[in-house]
């Protein structure tokens, strides 16, 4: 059986993630491009005042978005603590995660373009 729960823990692990975030927006630029992106998008938003659907959409390209950014930070810099040398195996680990968040980004893009081209179109 594990631990007992404890809400201090659980507070103390949210602390953690929040850390995590603050870290990567203030060290990779991707990311930071990824929030701008983001916050471009959540301001066209409002004023085509998009459906409930449309912000569905968009909300959960944007956590994924953030989320696959996060995911790609974390396994560059265990790759690299891992082997700090030119490996060619870490090397394209980094490259497949890398674009991985460009293949959500490009998928995001269209999804944008499909909710709000009848908005700018017309």
């Amino acid at each position: 059986m594990g631990k007992p729960f404890s809400i201090k823990e659980r507070i103390q692990s949210f602390g953690f993630a929040f850390k995590g975030i603050a870290t990567t927006f203030r060290e990779e630029h991707n990311f930071r491009i990824h929030v701008l992106a983001a916050l471009l998008v959540v301001s066209a938003g409002f004023y085509c005042s998009l459906s409930s659907q449309d912000w569905l959409w968009i909300i959960t390209c944007i956590a994924l978005v953030f989320s696959a950014e996060l995911f790609n930070t974390a396994i560059e810099k265990l790759a690299d603590e891992t082997d700090p040398n030119q490996n060619p195996i870490i090397g394209k680990i980094k490259d497949a995660s890398a674009g991985a968040v460009l293949v959500l980004s490009i998928a995001t893009i269209f999804i944008g373009i499909l909710i709000f081209w009848p908005y700018f179109c017309l």
